[in-house]
């Protein structure tokens, strides 16, 4: 390969090799590499190809590449030197559509028999908490036919493919509720919600403030919109009033970093 090529390959071996992409950690698109690395798109798209041969990568389709350890064994905690990785000797397929994949992946945990264990791969959600002045909170009383049951959920769904996750949430919550937030939403925190055998990045965020443009445009996801106070929020989700995890982790978040916060004020 020319030396642009190579150039190319090595900065993203020495970005999946840094840590900093995380396990199973998603790849910048095509389009961001080309861009950062000053290189064409065709020569990026070649060198990723050859990674995903080699199993240091893999593609989902219409998700992009993530890394992976093509039968190496997985960095370490720097801080737990002593505590050996499970090695991860490949993945297969077993079932894929535009919802949702399922794979068996080949682990070897250390001191145990290699075995192949399930996962679920869905798609990268993200997840808006909107506050306004009054110290209320927009969300949705919807009901969900898996569990059989109504509660209350923050707006949020499905990034799209090449779609930044802050820009999602914020359409997501127009779009179900009819709200658009007032300013850019400010990132809280990324969390796995079933983390040994789900992989979905669950990106939250935070909004201050919104204005009414329109009745939600997603009728069927809407249910009913309101503004619930923060102060209601504990004993609601002591009354188990919440659905899904991503409400839970954002609404904590928020309660537990303000100060004045009264539970049933």
């Amino acid at each position: 390969m020319g030396s642009v090529t190579q150039r190319v390959e090595d900065a993203i071996r020495d970005l999946i090799a840094s840590g900093e992409l995380g396990p199973n950690g998603k790849l910048p698109s095509e389009r961001k590499l080309s861009q950062d690395l000053d290189a064409g798109r065709t020569t990026v798209r070649l060198v990723l190809g050859k990674l995903a041969a080699e199993g240091t990568i893999r593609s989902e389709h219409g998700r992009g590449y993530f890394a992976t350890t093509g039968g190496s064994e997985r960095r370490s905690d720097p801080d737990s030197d002593d505590l050996p990785s499970w090695v991860i000797r490949g993945e297969r397929t077993i079932y894929d559509n535009r919802w949702v994949r399922l794979t068996l992946v080949d682990v070897e945990p250390p001191g145990v028999e290699r075995f192949e264990h399930h996962v679920v791969r869905l798609h990268h959600v993200a997840i808006a908490a909107v506050v306004d002045e009054h110290d209320r909170v927009l969300m949705l009383w919807r009901y969900r036919f898996v569990p059989d049951r109504w509660g209350w959920e923050l707006p949020g769904g499905i990034v799209d493919p090449g779609e930044d996750a802050g820009a999602a949430a914020a359409r997501e919550v127009e779009e179900e509720t009819g709200w658009r937030p007032s300013a850019p939403l400010k990132h809280l925190v990324t969390f796995q919600p079933m983390v040994g055998m789900v992989d979905s990045p669950h990106d939250v965020y935070l909004g201050e403030g919104a204005s009414y443009t329109a009745p939600p445009s997603d009728a069927e996801e809407a249910g009913r919109v309101a503004w619930i106070p923060l102060a209601d929020v504990p004993g609601m989700i002591e009354r188990d009033e919440m659905l899904g995890s991503g409400t839970l982790v954002a609404l904590l978040h928020i309660l537990a970093s303000r100060k004045g916060i009264t539970p049933g004020q």
